[in-house]
């Protein structure tokens, strides 16, 4: 057993303090079976090499709640996970070890309802507030009935060392249209890790946007599984300074024929931090058809920073059209001398370019509101010096 697996004798005694709840007790169990069977990832993984969890396995965070703020417009209902007829137990060995530690640790479950047919015109809104020296394990799931459509916005936040551990679930009925938003400003001290699991139904439309801002260490995970006809788009935009860590791992399964999928993650490195990005396109044997385009661009401004990045395709059909690539560069010496020749100071300049490349993933944010509040974070994010 390597030594962060045995870290995992902490986490049981945190587990066994947990208030009772006969409800989500088989779920809790199945998840703390499959979490203790997997013990906390380490670089010998091949899924998580270039990110190091120690940190998280060996702190000693207490159980905790965030604070959550939860804005459903009408039409849209809030269940519990019984009214939902969910058997949150079949999602405990899915995913990573920390999705199986979420599972664990279930106590904030908000689970949504878009009924057939409806739609929803302003967003749904969730938002954490992480409470100092806690782990929250925070679980959403949204279920989006046939040719229903809405837009969600997770937002997750707070002071402090804090252990952020989060999965949202959302599925996707047959022809629904759903528009997902994550945005994740952590504190710079703490850690952020959190699975999205995306199940789309026959001519489903779904987007994801990852915005990530914030936390010492980011970790997030996004699965999509597509049906025949249906369309999922993912992007993301990543900024790290100083000694921030941040780890994009994306999986697109075409599990049927005519499936499309667009993907492109833009990220932003300055001072010592380092990134991660690694894109996986599956096409699954009988998924003819498929067209399927995956980007990763990546901005470098310090000759400190590091970045990995590795597009991958894995093909099991012949009909198919499908292409993946990768960019790492730096600033346009050349425009970057023709702002300072009109007069924009070299800093100036620098920002102005780099939120440049920023805005092509902010301007496709349909929910005006989110994109200004953005761009605020991002200028405020650009002058920030290093640390």
């Amino acid at each position: 057993m390597t030594a962060l697996a045995e870290q995992t004798g902490a986490w049981l005694e945190s587990f066994t303090k947990q208030p009772p709840s006969e409800q989500l007790r088989q779920a809790r169990e199945a998840g703390f079976e499959r979490f203790a069977k997997l013990g906390f990832p380490t670089t010998h993984d091949e899924e998580w090499r270039f990110t190091n969890v120690a940190r998280i396995a060996r702190a000693n965070f207490q159980s905790g709640e965030a604070k959550l703020t939860l804005k459903a417009p009408a039409g849209v209902e809030v269940l519990d996970a019984s009214e939902a007829g969910l058997d949150l137990s079949r999602y405990a060995s899915a995913g990573t070890p920390f999705a199986a530690l979420n599972t664990a640790f279930l106590n904030q479950v908000v689970v949504l309802r878009v009924p057939r047919g409806v739609v929803i015109e302003d967003p749904i809104e969730i938002a954490y507030e992480a409470n100092a020296a806690a782990a929250d394990h925070p679980r959403s799931v949204i279920l989006v009935g046939a040719n229903a459509q809405c837009s969600i916005v997770e937002t997750y936040s707070g002071q402090g060392q804090y252990l952020t551990n989060a999965v949202t679930q959302i599925v996707a009925g047959e022809g629904a249209v759903v528009d997902h938003y994550k945005v994740q400003q952590e504190d710079r001290a703490a850690f952020h890790i959190a699975t999205l699991d995306a199940t789309l139904g026959r001519s489903a439309n779904f987007s994801t946007t990852s915005i990530s801002l914030g936390a010492a260490l980011a970790r997030n995970d996004v699965n999509a599984v597509l049906s025949e006809g249906s369309e999922a788009t993912l992007n993301g935009l990543y900024l790290v300074n100083g000694s921030q860590h941040v780890d994009n791992h994306t999986v697109i399964d075409h599990a049927k024929p005519h499936g499309t999928s667009h993907e492109l993650y833009k990220g932003i490195l300055d001072g010592k931090s380092s990134a991660v990005f690694n894109g996986r396109i599956m096409v699954r044997k009988d998924a003819q058809k498929t067209d399927s385009k995956q980007t990763n661009k990546n901005l470098v401004l310090s000759d400190e920073a590091v970045i990995d990045t590795k597009p991958e395709l894995q093909i099991f059909a012949d009909d198919v059209r499908c292409t993946h690539g990768a960019t790492i560069g730096q600033l346009d010496s050349e425009a970057l001398f023709y702002l300072q020749s009109r007069g924009i100071g070299r800093a100036d300049a620098r920002n102005l370019l780099t939120y440049a490349f920023a805005q092509d993933i902010t301007d496709r944010i349909k929910i005006a509101s989110l994109r200004e509040r953005l761009e605020r974070s991002l200028f405020e994010k650009f002058h920030e010096r290093p640390r």
